[in-house]
């Protein structure tokens, strides 16, 4: 089972360090991840005194009352793994994302890397490019 979080790519220009994360969830949390439902494309990470959490992450289950899908989890880091992301992320002024979702053996998995959030004419910079590159293709493809 992997989530893949879609939208990083296109919001953050990815810095490439990043750091592995367990997360503190309930059972049926768990179990819902596992059969690869859930989304972490409108989630961010949020460091509040020395702890790590996982905001807007969205997992629905089925069967509990009462029970809100996007709710804040805790994220399972070592202090030093904390305190090196804090300082990078103030340093460059950084976010931190989540990129994908895992299971490694019977534990769950987060993946979060450091990334700069793009403005928004990057961001049409890109679909730009990715049109021309497509565009490129068709006509190669179109000439053999």
């Amino acid at each position: 089972m992997k989530l893949f979080n879609k939208r990083a790519k296109f919001e953050y220009e990815l810095t490439g360090e990043g750091v592995e994360a367990g997360i503190s969830l309930k059972g049926a949390e768990a179990k819902s991840l596992r059969e690869g439902r859930g989304d972490v494309s409108q989630s961010f990470v949020k460091i509040i005194g020395n702890e790590a959490f996982l905001v807007n992450a969205n997992v629905p289950t089925t069967g509990l009352a009462n029970y809100d899908s996007t709710h804040t989890r805790k994220l399972l880091l070592h202090k030093e793994e904390i305190l090196s992301l804090l300082t990078k992320m103030k340093q460059k002024k950084l976010q931190i994302v989540p990129i994908r979702v895992y299971t490694k053996g019977r534990l769950i998995k987060l993946y979060l890397e450091l990334g700069k959030p793009k403005r928004k004419f990057e961001k049409k910079e890109a679909i730009k490019r990715r049109e021309v590159k497509r565009e490129l293709e068709r006509e190669f493809k179109g000439s053999l």
